[in-house]
């Protein structure tokens, strides 16, 4: 199973690159990428991902303008033993220079939907704390992530129209991770499996000099199984980008975070994210979504193009929805980002508030699998 990359000395185990190190059938190795206009006038979601001992390489396409339906295109495939091999039917994800500069291509197909875009980085590779997560005694999530701010520039084409994507207005986050986790059909035998939850927070936000960023795992009574807030340099241009890392990003002693949902769902109305830094100074950033895209756009727990499942050796699809219309307790539909604006009383930014909240959660009086929040 040798493939291009195994020309390079990048080997972790004695096993060519292509067999992953660890046999759990939820390994999987992703690519994500958003991209908002700093009006929030509109929102795309990009997803491509391999999961190795499933045969599986899929992707997603979707786009929202503020009032107007979401425009969602998918497409699976046998995964390629070729790891150089980023393509899906009309789709394809071209690196240009690592952790510089990438390229997204969805070129016509019967979706309406169509993209040239090019990312181009304005921060160094920023690395999440490692996120593993337990059922019992089976890790249930065990991943790595980095995260890159940039800008996109190109054009993309969707059945209600066309949107001109210029660096100087769209933003957007790079988001890789690797490792273990939940993915496509789930495992048959054994004891019925209980039901479980999750609550994920994930605020990327952009200010004139600086990025900040906060990631939150919690269990049912809102305790921290994952808390983490960094602040790292924002660059003027990609040149003046580092390689990989400048080791400047710096890391918060504590953060936390505050969310009013808006009643009768588990849509955040408004946040505040707390980041405490070492010397016990609080930073707090007020949150005000702008802009609503459904996650379920991307195959996240979509009913018939969830990620990581068998759809045959070439399948593509595609749907169009109206956000406004849909039951937002549907478990298709609890998967969020909003395009926010942020505030700390003294800067203004802009970023996404990413969000999914599944079972109880006592915090927000959640009691049941799918109940929202009183009025």
């Amino acid at each position: 199973m040798l493939n291009k990359l195994d020309d390079f000395p990048v080997h972790q185990t004695p096993e060519p690159i292509a067999v992953p190190a660890t046999s759990d059938r939820n390994v999987y190795d992703r690519t994500w990428f958003n991209g908002y206009a700093r009006d929030g006038s509109y929102y795309f979601g990009i997803g491509m991902a391999i999961y190795p001992h499933r045969g599986i390489l899929d992707c997603a396409f979707s786009v929202v303008e503020p009032g107007g339906r979401q425009h969602c295109f998918y497409a699976s495939r046998r995964a390629p033993s070729e790891r150089t091999e980023m393509q899906v039917g009309p789709f394809r994800l071209e690196v240009i220079e690592p952790m510089r500069r990438a390229r997204v291509v969805l070129d016509d197909n019967a979706s309406g939907l169509g993209c040239d875009l090019t990312f181009s980085a304005r921060t160094a590779a920023i690395q999440e704390a490692r996120q593993t997560l337990w059922s019992g005694g089976r890790r249930a999530m065990d991943a790595t992530r980095f995260d890159q701010f940039g800008r996109w520039r190109g054009a993309i084409r969707h059945p209600d129209g066309t949107i001109a994507v210029d660096d100087e207005v769209c933003l957007g986050t790079k988001d890789r991770s690797w490792g273990v986790r939940r993915v496509g059909k789930a495992e048959q035998g054994g004891s019925p499996a209980k039901p479980g939850g999750a609550f994920f927070l994930w605020a990327p936000l952009v200010w004139d000099d600086h990025i900040s960023h906060a990631i939150f795992f919690d269990g049912p009574r809102g305790e921290a199984l994952v808390r983490e807030g960094i602040v790292a340099p924002l660059y003027a241009s990609e040149a003046e980008v580092p390689g990989v890392e400048d080791g400047l990003d710096r890391r918060m002693a504590d953060a936390r975070h505050r969310v009013v949902y808006v009643p009768g769902t588990r849509l955040a109305q408004s946040a505040e994210i707390d980041l405490v830094d070492h010397e016990g100074r609080t930073r707090t950033i007020a949150l005000a979504p702008i802009l609503r895209f459904q996650m379920k756009g991307l195959g996240y727990a979509h009913p018939t193009w969830a990620q990581g499942m068998w759809k045959g050796e070439l399948e593509i699809g595609h749907e169009s929805f109206d956000p406004r219309e849909l039951n937002m307790l549907a478990p298709e539909n609890i998967h969020v980002q909003q395009v926010v604006r942020a505030g700390d009383g003294a800067r203004a930014g802009i970023g996404v508030l990413e969000q999914v909240c599944i079972g109880p959660y006592a915090p927000a009086g959640f009691t049941a699998h799918f109940d929202g929040a009183k009025g």
